[in-house]
C-alpha cells in the first residue's frame, strides 16, 4: 500500500480556482479589463512592436459590420419621421431634413399659437416678462430646505490594490529560470533542471519572492512550489537573503487581496521555521510587514452554526494572522512580542501566562 502525497500549497490554489471558475466564470477576464492583475503578452515571442499597427476588426468580421450598416440605413429612411411632410414639420416647430427627416428648431413662445396656415397669432395679452410676476419669492413661512450632508470619503484600507508585473514574471517570459513544470495525474510538480544545493540564493530566492503576487498560472505554481522548495533545501543559505525578501514581502502584502495576503502568510510560516536565527532577523523589519496584519486581523467572518468546510485550507484571514504572529513571538526572541505589540496593539502574548 502506497501512501499518498499530501496536496501542496500551490496545487490547492489551482483545485480552488477551478471550483471558483463553476461560480464566477469570467472572474479574473474582469480583474484583467479593470487592472487589477496584470494582462499576458501579446504572443507567444512577447509584445508586438511600438510602432505596429494592430488590426482592430478582422477581415472577415468587416464585410460582416458593412453588410449590417448598409441594412440598418435602409431601415432607417423608412421609419415614420422621413414620410412626414414639410407642412406638418412648420406646425411642430420643427424644419425638414435634407434626408426626408425633421429637425428640431427653436419652439415659438407659448404666447403664441398657429393658424390653418401656419402663421402664428398672439393670444395671450396678460404674458408677463422676465423677473416681473411673484412665483419665485420666498416666506418666512416657508420650510428651510435642508443642506446635503457631505460625508467623508472612505479611505479604502480593506480594497484591493492592482498588481503589477512581477521579476518573476519577466525573468520566466524570458527563459531565464531553471524551472518548468511537471504534469501528473493528480497534481502538476516542480521540475529544477540544476540542482536546488547549487543555485545562488542571493539572486533566486527574491525573484521567486517576488512571484508570489502573482494570481495566474503557470506564474503563481511555478513561484510558490519554487519558494517551498528553496527554503526546504536552502538551510543556512537563507539567513542572509532575508533583508533581500523583505520588499517582495511587502509588495504582495500591500496588494490587499485576501488571497495574496494568504499566500505570503503561509510562505512567512515556512520561512521563520525554515533556518535558525530567521525569525529574530524578520524583528527590525516589522514596521515594514505587520501594518497589514493590523488591517485585517479582525477579518474573521462570522459563520453561526454554520460548518466551515473550507477550515483545512487554511481560508480564513484573521485566524491566519493570528497563528503567523504567534510563530513570530515564538521565534523572534525577546524582543520580538514588544516590537509585535508596538505595531498591534491588540496581540496578546502566546508565551507570558
Amino acid at each position: 500500500m502506497t501512501m499518498q502525497l499530501k496536496i501542496s500549497t500551490a496545487s490547492q490554489l489551482v483545485h480552488q480556482d477551478e471550483f471558483q471558475r463553476i461560480v464566477e466564470p469570467g472572474r479574473k477576464k474582469v480583474d484583467k479589463i479593470k487592472g487589477m492583475i496584470p494582462k499576458g503578452q501579446e504572443s507567444p515571442f512577447g509584445d508586438f512592436p511600438s510602432d505596429y499597427i494592430r488590426p482592430k476588426v478582422a477581415a472577415k468580421h468587416s464585410s460582416r459590420s458593412a453588410t449590417m450598416r448598409l441594412s440598418g440605413t435602409a431601415a432607417l429612411a423608412a421609419t415614420p419621421r422621413t414620410m412626414a411632410t414639410p407642412r406638418l414639420a412648420a406646425t411642430q416647430g420643427m424644419e425638414p431634413t435634407p434626408r426626408g427627416g425633421m429637425a428640431d428648431v427653436a419652439l415659438p413662445s407659448p404666447r403664441y399659437s398657429f393658424s390653418a396656415e401656419g402663421t402664428a397669432l398672439a393670444t395671450d395679452r396678460n404674458y408677463r416678462n422676465k423677473k416681473t410676476g411673484n412665483g419665485g419669492q420666498s416666506y418666512s413661512t416657508s420650510p428651510r430646505k435642508e443642506r446635503p450632508e457631505i460625508r467623508p470619503p472612505r479611505a479604502g484600507a480593506f480594497q484591493r490594490r492592482s498588481i503589477e508585473p512581477s521579476e518573476f514574471r519577466r525573468f520566466y517570459d524570458r527563459g531565464d529560470l531553471p524551472i518548468q513544470i511537471q504534469h501528473t495525474a493528480t497534481q502538476n510538480r516542480v521540475t529544477w533542471k540544476v540542482d536546488i544545493d547549487k543555485l545562488d540564493y542571493h539572486h533566486y530566492l527574491p525573484i521567486f519572492f517576488d512571484g508570489l503576487r502573482e494570481k495566474e498560472d503557470p506564474y503563481r505554481f511555478l513561484a510558490i512550489e519554487g519558494v517551498h522548495n528553496m527554503l526546504e533545501k536552502g538551510g543556512s543559505k537563507i539567513l542572509p537573503v532575508v533583508p533581500q525578501l523583505i520588499i517582495p514581502i511587502k509588495k504582495a502584502l500591500n496588494t490587499r487581496d485576501p488571497e495574496v495576503v494568504l499566500t505570503a502568510l503561509k510562505v512567512l510560516q515556512v520561512l521563520v521555521q525554515s533556518a535558525e536565527m530567521v525569525g529574530e532577523a524578520l524583528v527590525p523589519y516589522y514596521r515594514q510587514i505587520l501594518p497589514v496584519f493590523n488591517i485585517f486581523k479582525a477579518a474573521t467572518p462570522s459563520t453561526g452554526d454554520v460548518m466551515d468546510y473550507g477550515q483545512r485550507k487554511r481560508r480564513n484571514l484573521g485566524e491566519l494572522i493570528d497563528e503567523t504572529l504567534e510563530i513570530f513571538e515564538t521565534h523572534g526572541g525577546e524582543d520580538a512580542f514588544i516590537n509585535i505589540k508596538y505595531m498591534i496593539p491588540t496581540y496578546e502574548s502566546c508565551m507570558i501566562g
